[in-house]
C-alpha cells in the first residue's frame, strides 16, 4: 500500500465521495478510482459498496481501513508538527466554521489579537449553517466550529465562550418594546421576519410548534437566515423577529431596535467552539480555543 493511496482512500471514505475527494486532493476523479482499486486488489475485497447513483458507504473492510488510515494521517500530521518545531520552521493551518454572522461580527477582532501572536498560522474561514458546521466537524473536515450549543451533538468537545439567549426584536417605540414579557398572542398579532420553512434554524421549528399548540394564526411577511438583513426590515416596520445574541455585547444597537426577552419560551444557553478533539491539539490550536475561551469581543448574534 503507496501512502498516496492510503491518503486518496482516506478522502473519499470521508467526504462519501469521489468527486468531491479529488477536489480536496488536486487529483483526477479517475486516478483516485484507480488507487482505491489498487488497494481493493492487494486486500482481496472491496472497500466501498455504492448505495444508488451517488451514495458510497464503507464495507466492513473499508471501515477497519479507515480507522488504520485515519490515525496513521493524524499521526503523521503531528510529528511533522514536532519535527517543524524542532527545527525551528513555524508552519501551521487551521480551518473554522461558523455561521455568517459569527463570522462578520465576532471574529474579526478575535482574529486580529490571534494572527497578531502566531502569524505564521495560515487561517481558512467557512460561512456554513450551524448544521453544517456540525456535519463538517463529525467529518474531519474542518478543525473548529462555532455553534450554539444546543446544536452541538454528544461526542464533540465543546468550550463554551459565550452566553447566549434569544430575544424579541421590534422597532423602537413599538407597543412591545418597553414589555417585560409578552406571550404568543401578542407575538402572533403581528407580521414575522423568519428563516425559510423546513430549514434548520431551531427557533423557526420551536415557534411553528408552539403557534400550532395553542391555535394560533400567525404570518410571515419575510423569510431571511441572515439576522443582518432581517434587522433592517425590523426597523422598517416591516415585522417582528427573533435574534440569538450575547447580552451586553448588542452589535445590533446601530439599529433603532428594541430587545425583549422571550426566555420563558427559549431557555438561554450558550455559544460553544466545538472540535472532535481525537487527539492532542498543538499548541497553535490550544491557543486559539484559549484565546477564544477568555471572551469574545465583539459579540455576535448567532444565526437560529
Amino acid at each position: 500500500m503507496e501512502w498516496r493511496q492510503m491518503a486518496g482512500f482516506y478522502h473519499v471514505a470521508r467526504l462519501g465521495s469521489f468527486t468531491r475527494a479529488a477536489g480536496v486532493t488536486f487529483r483526477t476523479q479517475s486516478a483516485l478510482t484507480q488507487q482505491v482499486r489498487a488497494l481493493e486488489e492487494e486486500f482481496g475485497c472491496p472497500l466501498f459498496e455504492r448505495i444508488g447513483k451517488r451514495r458510497l458507504i464503507l464495507t466492513p473492510a473499508g471501515e477497519k481501513l479507515f480507522a488504520f488510515a485515519k490515525r496513521t494521517l493524524e499521526e503523521y500530521e503531528r510529528v511533522l508538527e514536532e519535527i517543524q518545531a524542532h527545527n525551528g520552521v513555524q508552519r501551521g493551518h487551521l480551518t473554522v466554521a461558523a455561521p455568517f454572522t459569527t463570522l462578520y461580527r465576532l471574529l474579526p477582532g478575535f482574529l486580529e489579537t490571534y494572527t497578531g501572536r502566531y502569524p505564521w498560522v495560515e487561517i481558512s474561514l467557512l460561512d456554513r449553517p450551524q448544521g453544517e458546521v456540525v456535519e463538517m466537524i463529525k467529518g474531519g473536515r474542518v478543525d473548529f466550529g462555532i455553534t450554539l450549543e444546543s446544536a452541538a451533538p454528544g461526542g464533540l468537545n465543546r468550550v463554551r465562550i459565550a452566553r447566549a439567549e434569544t430575544v424579541l426584536l421590534v422597532p423602537a417605540g413599538h407597543p412591545l418594546a418597553g414589555a417585560l414579557r409578552v406571550d404568543l398572542g401578542e407575538i402572533a398579532r403581528y407580521p414575522l421576519i423568519l428563516p425559510p420553512a423546513g430549514s434548520e434554524y431551531p427557533v423557526r421549528r420551536k415557534l411553528e410548534t408552539l403557534f400550532a399548540k395553542e391555535k394560533l394564526a400567525w404570518r410571515v411577511a419575510m423569510e431571511s437566515s441572515n439576522i443582518e438583513l432581517s434587522s433592517v426590515y425590523v426597523e422598517m416596520g416591516f415585522g417582528l423577529s427573533f435574534a440569538t445574541v450575547v447580552r451586553g455585547l448588542n452589535v445590533l444597537e446601530r439599529r433603532k431596535l428594541a430587545l425583549v426577552a422571550v426566555d420563558h419560551y427559549f431557555p438561554p444557553e450558550h455559544l460553544v467552539l466545538v472540535h472532535r478533539g481525537e487527539r492532542d491539539l498543538p499548541g497553535y490550536k490550544s491557543a486559539f480555543v484559549d484565546l477564544l475561551r477568555q471572551g469574545l469581543t465583539p459579540a455576535s448574534p448567532a444565526d437560529a
